[in-house]
């Protein structure tokens, strides 16, 4: 996000704070981004067992009361509010906090040194300001032929890999079904 982009983020995310206290929710994220020539103003709420839609009007209401007094943004803009929804990204320390110990889908910007893996999943273990700790799933070995089937199915897997937070595009909640 450009250096604007985030300060007016940051900015909203100031205002919007109490609005979401008041209305029982929290703020997830707020993002101000720029989709083909609209400007969009999107944020995120969340609350335990889930935002419904009238916690999302609720919200939206009260916000944009807020955004035409004190006027933050100065292009002409769409307000989202919306929940994160179940594959959320986890794009602050905030949320990887509250996803230790949860199953993580990770996209690199490039293969991983020495190898050719671009996408991993497992359990997110741990992070820290330069890098993000994953226990990876296992990972099936493909049997060769004439080898027993026992062997086939044997299950190989690094105990935890650590990743570089500058290297990852993309790290967000893995959806289960």
């Amino acid at each position: 996000m450009p250096l604007r982009a985030q300060e007016t983020a940051a900015r909203v995310e100031e205002l919007l704070t109490p609005i979401a206290e008041a209305c029982g929710v929290r703020v997830y994220d707020v993002e101000y981004i720029k989709e083909g020539t609209e400007y969009i103003l999107r944020c995120y709420i969340d609350k335990d067992g889930g935002v419904t839609i009238d916690d999302c009007e609720k919200v939206s209401r009260a916000l944009s009361d807020v955004l035409d007094s004190e006027d933050p943004i100065s292009d002409a803009y769409t307000l989202e509010v919306s929940s994160p929804g179940l594959g959320r990204a986890l794009t602050k320390d905030r949320h990887l906090a509250a996803s230790i110990g949860e199953k993580v889908e990770i996209r690199l910007y490039a293969p991983r040194e020495g190898t050719k893996e671009r996408e991993l999943a497992g359990v997110l273990t741990g992070f820290d300001k330069e890098s993000v700790t994953l226990r990876p799933d296992p990972v099936k070995k493909s049997g060769r032929k004439g080898k027993k089937p026992a062997a086939a199915e044997a299950e190989t897997t690094e105990k935890e890999i650590v990743l570089q937070r500058r290297d990852i595009a993309l790290i967000r909640l893995a959806v289960e079904f």
